[in-house]
């Protein structure tokens, strides 16, 4: 009985370390499970139809992050894009059109790592540290009434807090999650939650929000499931529009027709 004993301490003790080990990895590791950086070499040379220009932002630790602006004549305003978690501006650039057709500038940040913009992701704080900086300086170039922050995916916790630090024209949200820390834990029951450093609760953004929000959510999206709009539409004002697109998945709403056609509207 007692070598039972002792060994089912030794089992406890060998999964426990285990576990530990497990947390430890997830928690020091979490920017490459959360962001799939890719970069682009500083003299990568764009050749996008639409009229572009490099744009380049010093942070408050001295990092320059790096974006593309898309320029229409006599623009009516300036769509501020914050993307998803892969890729960057050379691959998000081909949504530029929809809203430059629309008589819009768009602005597309890459996150710190991504692109050509230097630097790592460490922190919740240096990521809305990052975007303020970059909104900042676009809105020397822009009425803030006329600004449309849009986010796509893990841009849309960012976008959301964005907009409730400020007062842009409305806020888009493309695939949003309520809250990213529960995101995470639903996707990997055995991490505690005290383990995600990355809790970006975007429910609590919105509630922040005075401009109009208007969410676009996929009904099979499998990454972050339509589940997490309806639960964000709880906490939006009776003005604020929640909008289901039909067998759309996680990828590919830029190019949904039900999409294009209410972003028409909106941006009228």
């Amino acid at each position: 009985m007692q070598k039972i004993k002792l060994l089912l301490k030794i089992l406890v003790s060998i999964f426990g370390g285990l576990y530990l080990i497990i947390i430890g990895l997830l928690y020091f590791n979490q920017e490459s499970l959360f962001f799939h950086a890719n970069k682009l070499e500083k003299n990568h040379h764009f050749t996008f139809s639409e009229n572009h220009q490099e744009i380049t932002i010093k942070t408050p630790d001295n990092i320059h992050l790096h974006g593309l602006l898309f320029k229409t004549e006599k623009p009516k305003g300036l769509i501020f894009y914050l993307h998803g978690n892969a890729g960057t501006v050379e691959t998000w650039g081909s949504i530029a059109s929809n809203y430059t057709n629309l008589g819009y500038d768009i602005f597309i940040l890459d996150y710190r790592g991504f692109g050509k913009s230097e630097g790592e992701i460490s922190s919740e704080a240096q990521l809305f540290s990052d975007i303020s900086s970059s909104y900042n300086q676009l809105k020397k170039q822009y009425k803030e009434e006329n600004i449309v922050i849009t986010g796509y995916s893990i841009g849309s916790g960012m976008a959301a807090y964005l907009a409730s630090k400020n007062n842009p024209k409305s806020l888009i949200l493309q695939a949003p999650y309520y809250c990213l820390e529960d995101l995470a834990t639903d996707k990997f029951p055995i991490v505690p939650n005290f383990a995600i450093k990355y809790k970006i609760p975007t429910f609590e953004f919105i509630k922040k929000v005075k401009s109009p929000i208007y969410i676009f959510h996929g009904d099979i999206d499998y990454v972050i499931p339509y589940e997490n709009s309806l639960k964000l539409k709880t906490n939006l004002k009776s003005n604020d529009k929640l909008f289901s697109l039909e067998n759309q998945g996680h990828l590919g709403i830029n190019e949904n027709d039900t999409f294009l056609f209410e972003l028409k509207e909106i941006l009228k």
